[in-house]
């Protein structure tokens, strides 16, 4: 007793340092909060809102993921999922199979386009308002798990019990990856995922073997992904110790990546397609190219997202991501585009500030700081201080005062769209070959304006007549998506695609 009693005299008075104090004062807020306010809240969503607040007042690209983002925003990056692979969406609340995907389980088991969902075993999912993970979550399940699905086939007028073995489903981050002639290739890539590497690299042998002596990199609307994957691909380019990217933590700690002797495509031209959406590790690969001049960069001023995340997960299976560092460009230049902490509203809008200062039409309009000039390793001279500088600039297709279209055109919109008209009518494509396919859209100009009424019912006043042909293309394209197929489909976007042009010119 004695001992416990003079060390509780003797023991030194403890004080909270200032950060562990603001660490109590959230805690004893929040149970405050839950103990004694005068109606029910959930905790948890003052947890978020807390989380949400903190992270707005860094910059624009430290955010907070719930657990239902987190997890699909990880399926993706992962670029597989176990389910039934089917790419539907909800059409006058029902689950409605848009298509089938090729080889997968629903495909095996006798699931069609056009097929509505109705059960999954007991559950119903029609007429019902689910969430959008609620309904992922009723047709994933373990691998070779299976799922009893009740199914109303339209073409028939019957329902179908159908059971389903659930497999493991690839999410593809290469969307295509065909000769354009003789010599020229071209690899489309959404975005960078953990399999990205090996389909390039996959696509890019194949491409090789087929005689391509020069490539054609997609990376419009490509919003990045892990770095690596990107530095990797670059790899495939450069000679062995050219310096890659480099990145810098608030320490000042430098990070540089050089390229090996690896690459398999180190001497054939190269060219990469930018465009305004084209960030992060879209802008490291595209200024990896353009600083070692080792090919030419073709389109328009990239996003200008040159931070570095790192990931911390929660139990609950949320996570944050947290901005650790910036990444520079071989020559020096930060990606970065300016922003003001606190100001994220300002800096997501700045796609119309593009829109309005003409930059998207013009290349004079573009704004580019003298103070921030670099040059390549062949003494050429570019920009930082907010994305890449195209060497070949090409103009948005749309009309100018039509901007909001080519943001529609890029959305599901247009292949919603196309899949209600084939459900009204899809006996009427049946047995048709591609070629006669194209011949009978080439003679229909009935969907443009069937597409103008259609966005009008949603909400969206467009005129599309100035834009027609390009409107009518985008619609073709996802026809030919929808009932052959990707491959057919990039067949007819890419033909007279204005980047295209400018480099097969």
């Amino acid at each position: 007793m004695g001992i416990i009693i003079g060390g509780m005299i003797n023991f030194p008075k403890r004080t909270l340092s200032k950060q562990n104090a603001r660490k109590v004062k959230i805690e004893r807020l929040i149970d405050f909060i839950n103990e004694e306010y005068v109606d029910d809240v959930n905790s948890d969503s003052i947890v978020d809102m807390t989380v949400n607040s903190i992270l707005a007042n860094l910059d624009p690209h430290s955010v907070y993921l719930p657990p239902n983002e987190q997890s699909s925003e990880a399926e993706i990056m992962k670029g597989d999922f176990v389910g039934i692979g089917v790419n539907f969406y909800m059409y006058n609340d029902t689950v409605t199979v848009v298509k089938p995907l090729e080889n997968g389980p629903a495909a095996k088991a006798g699931i069609i386009s056009g097929d509505r969902i109705l059960y999954a075993g007991k559950t119903k999912l029609f007429g019902r308002k689910l969430p959008t993970d609620s309904l992922y979550n009723k047709l994933k399940g373990e691998e070779g798990s299976k799922v009893l699905l009740t199914v109303f086939r339209k073409s028939t007028n019957k329902k179908l019990k159908i059971i389903v073995a659930r497999e493991v489903v690839p999410i593809k981050s290469v969307d295509a990856c065909v000769m354009l002639n003789k010599t020229s290739g071209y690899i489309k890539i959404n975005r960078f995922a953990e399999n990205t590497y090996d389909e390039f690299r996959t696509g890019l042998a194949q491409l090789k073997n087929h005689g391509m002596t020069t490539l054609i990199i997609d990376l419009r609307d490509n919003g990045g992904g892990y770095l690596e994957r990107a530095v990797a691909i670059a790899d495939e380019f450069l000679k062995d110790k050219e310096l890659i990217v480099f990145t810098k933590n608030r320490k000042g700690t430098l990070d540089k990546t050089y390229a090996t002797k690896e690459g398999i495509f180190e001497n054939g031209k190269v060219f990469v397609l930018i465009d305004e959406n084209s960030a992060s590790a879209s802008e490291i690969l595209a200024g990896a190219i353009q600083d070692n001049d080792r090919g030419t960069i073709v389109g328009r001023r990239s996003f200008g997202k040159g931070l570095v995340q790192r990931e911390m997960d929660f139990d609950d299976g949320s996570a944050v991501r947290l901005t650790i560092s910036r990444y520079f460009t071989p020559s020096g230049r930060s990606i970065q585009k300016p922003y003001t902490k606190g100001e994220g509203e300002k800096y997501s809008h700045d796609a119309e500030t593009r829109f309005a200062s003409g930059e998207l039409y013009e290349k004079d309009k573009m704004k580019i700081a003298d103070s921030l000039k670099f040059k390549t390793k062949k003494g050429r001279t570019v920009y930082g201080g907010g994305g890449i500088v195209p060497d070949i600039f090409v103009p948005l297709e749309v009309k100018k005062g039509e901007e909001n279209l080519a943001y529609i055109l890029n959305s599901g919109v247009v292949g919603h769209f196309v899949f209600e008209q084939l459900d009204k009518n899809r006996s009427s494509f049946k047995g048709l070959k591609f070629e006669q396919f194209l011949t009978k859209m080439q003679n229909d100009d009935r969907y443009v304006p069937k597409l103008q009424s259609y966005l009008k019912d949603i909400g969206l006043e467009m005129k599309l007549e100035d834009n027609k042909k390009l409107v009518k293309k985008n619609i073709t394209a996802e026809f030919a998506r929808q009932l052959f197929g990707e491959k057919q489909y990039y067949n007819i976007i890419l033909k007279d695609d204005t980047m295209l042009k400018a480099i097969l010119k």
